[in-house]
Order: structure tokens, then sequence, then C-alpha cells
């Protein structure tokens, strides 16, 4: 099985970025929790990270074409604004987990929204980066 763990603006700021709310683990100690839950599953892990919806975009429908059979997204900021996104997502017709490593419900009312999420066969959301473990977990073992 292959998944790729998408991640959108800012993630790459991790433990540097708000630690109170989004803790204190790097965005290198988020890829080696991916790397190892993928390969503890017996899957491939591939990751991406962009501040740019464009490339979000394109890196979903490239995965069409490269076969991947799963997405764990965490759109970020793009989770509450991108229909382009959520579209994205919709035309590959991958199985997708959204990932939130806050919960977004519990916060500031404009991140209630949630369209990526309506793409998404399941949503994770307020446990921090081992919400990822979660998804990878749930899409491997079904």
């Amino acid at each position: 099985m292959k998944i790729l763990v998408i991640n959108g603006p800012n993630i790459n700021l991790l433990g540097e970025r708000e630690p109170e709310l989004y803790g204190k683990q790097s965005y290198r100690d988020l890829l080696v929790l991916c790397e190892n839950t993928c390969r503890d599953l017996g899957a491939i892990c591939i990751t991406f990270q962009s501040n740019h919806e464009g490339a979000i975009v394109d890196v979903i429908q490239q995965a069409a074409k490269d076969n991947v059979d799963a997405i764990v997204i965490n759109a970020a900021a793009y989770s509450h604004t991108s229909i382009a996104i959520l579209d994205a997502l919709k035309a590959v017709k991958i199985k997708a987990v959204e990932v939130h490593i806050t919960d977004p419900k519990t916060r500031e009312e404009f991140r209630h929204i949630d369209y990526v999420g309506m793409a998404c066969e399941k949503v994770v959301a307020g446990f921090g980066i081992d919400g990822y473990k979660q998804a990878i977990e749930y899409l491997v073992k079904g």
C-alpha cells in the first residue's frame, strides 16, 4: 500500500509556531512518525509539504497517476478555505483521511468550516501529531 501524506501551510514550522497549540514536536518528528508507522504496517510512505495551494492540488492530481492507494492530508488553513483542494480530492477518488493537530471546533469560528474534510472518509482532530498515526492505521487496516 502506498500512502501519500500531504501537509499544508506552516506545518513545516511545527515546534516553532505556537507550541502551546501545536506542541513542541518538530516537522521532522512528524515525518519520522509517519514513516515509522507506515513501515511498521507494511506500507510505503510518501510525504509532501507546501505553503502553496496550487502545489497541493498538483500533488493530489499526480497521486492518481502514481497509483497512490490512500492520502492523509492536513491542509492546515486551507482546510477552511480551499474548494480547489476539495475538488482535487473528489476528482481523484483516492481514499483520504484528514488530520488536524488541534480540534478546529474548539477554536475560532472561521475554523469550523472544513471544506477538505468533505472529501475525506474520516477526520481525525485534536490528537496532536499522533492523529497522523491514527489516520495511517485507519487507512491500512480499513
